[in-house]
């Protein structure tokens, strides 16, 4: 039973990101097409999916309307998962998801890694933006007054490495918009390195942000800065957000 509950959500999860048919659906959940079909016409027969032309399989609208009352960001965490699970297999260093909030970046979600040394779980906690790699992610692609707004303030400075100097930051956040990604070198706490990129909506606009981070002593390896900042953007890029994790941020 519990076997088929997992089949069930692993076939939901992959057509949520349709529509999609059977082949493509059965090689993504790694279940034969037999075992795919008989599945799919159950979840059509409990309105959960809807069959298209082709044939291709999209979630239908009652479970749509169902998962609209979950709360946006716990939707997001549940989008980003997988994406974070893959970083930490690649890269062996724990992997987080952060979200805007206020002036702060607060970090909703982390997978671990099965490394004997490791930074602690950021979790719950707030930065500053300009503090912290996902910060300045998420900063580079704000409007020109709301960006002027944040700079104006008194910046924190957190660690002697953090960049508080406006010009500065401002080239910093330039320099992101060019390479999609951003380092953060022991700038928000002594000793941590950190790397992240923009997950963005389907209209393009920015609204999270996914993150690598590990010791400063081994974290990036030496010439591996650009590979792992490479491999963050491209799962950041992987990321689909459902349309009402969209709206809410």
């Amino acid at each position: 039973m519990v076997q088929s509950v997992e089949r069930a959500f692993a076939v939901l999860g992959v057509v949520g990101a349709g529509p999609i048919g059977l082949t493509p659906i059965a090689t993504r959940v790694g279940l034969p097409k037999s075992t795919v079909s008989r599945m799919l016409d159950t979840l059509e027969g409990v309105g959960a999916v809807e069959r298209l032309d082709g044939p291709r399989w999209r979630i239908a609208p009652g479970l749509a309307s169902l998962a609209s009352g979950v709360a946006p960001e716990r939707t997001l965490v549940a989008v980003a998962r997988q994406s974070l699970v893959e970083l930490v297999r690649d890269l062996g260093e724990a992997a987080g998801l952060a979200l805007p909030d206020g002036y702060e970046v607060r970090y909703v979600d982390q997978v671990e890694s099965s490394n004997p040394v490791q930074v602690r779980d950021w979790t719950g906690t707030r930065a500053p933006m300009h503090a912290v790699p996902s910060g300045l992610v998420l900063l580079a692609w704000w409007p020109e007054a709301a960006l002027e707004a944040y700079l104006e303030r008194d910046l924190a400075r957190l660690t002697p490495r953090t960049v508080v100097r406006p010009r500065v930051v401002r080239r910093r956040l330039a320099d992101v918009r060019e390479r999609g990604y951003a380092w953060g070198l022991e700038e928000f706490a002594e000793g941590i390195n950190s790397v992240a990129a923009p997950l963005r909506d389907g209209s393009g606009q920015t609204i999270a942000a996914l993150h690598v981070h590990g010791p400063a002593y081994r974290f990036p390896p030496p010439g591996g800065a650009e590979r792992i900042a490479a491999r963050v953007v491209a799962a950041a890029s992987a990321v689909r957000p459902s349309p009402f994790a969209e709206r809410s941020h």
